[in-house]
């Protein structure tokens, strides 16, 4: 009954200015967060964390940074979709012979023809372990968990009660898988509409989802889920910037977290987590 909801761009609050989308009444997602770890995202490279590297090292347990030799994104290039095929989590875990899925819902647009297919490192890899997308008889979730895709990203369907208990429906779903994986890109589209002042509209909807995320958290929590939560990078908890940050970010878990001091560790906890040995270190054939 494992559920690893994977944030895109949220800092961790101690990382956050004093105005953050954090500072709000988040009663289920702000103590789990608070009982976890900050784990370091920078790698100890210059520049800002990037979704490519900074996702391919939760999802291998690999120091994807040191592979590319820089941070790097937002979509995995060759490099990193090797890394990917070869020691992602999804695709280990079919190789063991475990149940695994991504519960993202795709619209049919993601799926139409594109000059220059531009794929994210999580729907790659459960493509790389030869899964579909929108898989069937799961509750699937919209990455903007009913939030509108444009601005003012306004409440376009889902209500917070709708979320809760489609999380308690996802927690009754995922007692039939090893592990269920949804990636919460949307964090990070409003995070990068951010400057100085804050449009409140930003605010508003920065705000907005960490709620959204909260009761869709309650709802798994309540389901009887085993939950792991991550982020790739800081950028939503300062709306001052349209930047990334090098704000360390989270994992938190609905079980003690001891141990990963950055987002490599982290990686290699979510895989002891969800039930695997520790990858083999990276190839140099690997590298570019």
């Amino acid at each position: 009954m494992k559920v690893w909801l994977a944030l895109d761009g949220v800092g961790h609050p101690l990382d956050a200015p004093p105005d953050s989308p954090w500072a709000q009444a988040l009663t289920t997602l702000r103590p789990l967060v608070d009982a976890g770890a900050a784990l370091d995202a920078t790698l100890g490279v210059p520049g800002l964390p990037q979704s490519g590297t900074g996702q391919s090292c939760w999802l291998t347990g690999q120091d994807a940074v040191r592979l590319m030799g820089e941070h790097f994104g937002p979509h995995p290039g060759p490099t990193l979709q090797r890394l990917l095929r070869a020691q992602a989590l999804p695709v280990r875990l079919v190789q063991a012979g475990a149940r695994t899925a991504l519960v993202n819902h795709y619209a049919p647009a993601y799926f139409a023809p594109q000059r220059r297919p531009r794929v994210g490192c999580f729907p790659f890899a459960f493509q790389a372990a030869g899964l579909p997308l929108n898989p069937s008889g799961l509750p699937l979730v919209p990455a903007s968990l009913g939030l509108g895709f444009q601005a003012p990203w306004t409440p376009a369907g889902l209500g917070l009660e709708d979320l809760e208990r489609l999380g308690t429906q996802l927690a009754r779903a995922a007692r039939d898988w090893d592990l269920l994986v949804l990636d919460l890109w949307f964090s990070d589209l409003l995070g990068h509409a951010g400057r100085e002042p804050v449009p409140p509209e930003v605010r508003a909807a920065a705000r907005a989802y960490l709620q959204r995320v909260d009761a869709l958290l309650r709802g798994l929590l309540e389901g009887g889920a085993d939950v792991a939560l991550s982020s790739d990078h800081g950028n939503m908890e300062d709306l001052g910037v349209k930047s990334h940050t090098v704000a360390r970010v989270p994992l938190a878990a609905s079980t003690e977290i001891l141990g990963p001091a950055d987002v490599v560790g982290g990686g290699r906890w979510l895989a002891a987590w969800a039930g695997l040995s520790p990858a083999p270190e990276q190839k140099d054939d690997l590298a570019p």
